[in-house]
């Protein structure tokens, strides 16, 4: 993974993401505990000539909040249409992209895009403690965005299933509901 560290929270990091086309790509949030080390990328000076010939900057930081995890989910979700979790831990292979629709103490539930920008029926819930990182703005996140359609047809679905059917369950066990 390739970026500039933009903030430093307590607890995560943000960075603005460089791609393998030496392009800005998006946005990733890491918590610094699961960092086992950095180094300096030794064709920085490639990347660096690349972004200026491009004339490709560096892009703003983005108004996020690293104060807590669930500040930062809140807050990415209001500045961008799609929020991806990462549980490395529970499985490295996969991430969950949607909308925030709920944030508890605890987890947080996610009305999810899939992979054919085919919005779910139900949020899932997550807990909070599996996330190990967070990402927006990149952009497999905006063509899934572009092609799925927006939150407000996200959310008339869920205000449409909401009442009649309780929120799915990934990765938590049905003691902990």
């Amino acid at each position: 993974m390739r970026g500039y560290v933009l903030a430093v929270g307590p607890k995560f990091f943000l960075l603005a993401l460089l791609d393998d086309r030496v392009r800005f790509n998006g946005f990733e949030c890491l918590r610094i505990r699961d960092v086992k080390g950095l180094k300096a990328d030794p064709n920085a000076v490639f990347a660096e000539a690349a972004l200026k010939k491009r004339d490709e900057h560096l892009p703003n930081k983005p108004r996020v909040s690293l104060a807590t995890l669930a500040e930062l989910l809140r807050s990415a979700n209001r500045k961008f249409p799609l929020v991806t979790i990462h549980r490395e831990q529970v499985d490295s292979s996969i991430c969950n992209i949607g909308r925030v629709v709920g944030l508890g103490e605890k987890s947080v539930s996610l009305l999810e895009i899939g992979a054919d920008a085919v919005w779910e029926k139900l949020p899932n819930a997550y807990r909070l403690n599996e996330i190990t990182r967070v990402s927006f703005g990149g952009g497999y996140e905006d063509a899934l965005f572009l092609v799925g359609g927006g939150a407000d047809r996200a959310n008339s679905r869920l205000q449409r299933t909401a009442a009649s059917r309780p929120f799915r369950w990934r990765g938590v066990q049905s003691e902990t509901r």
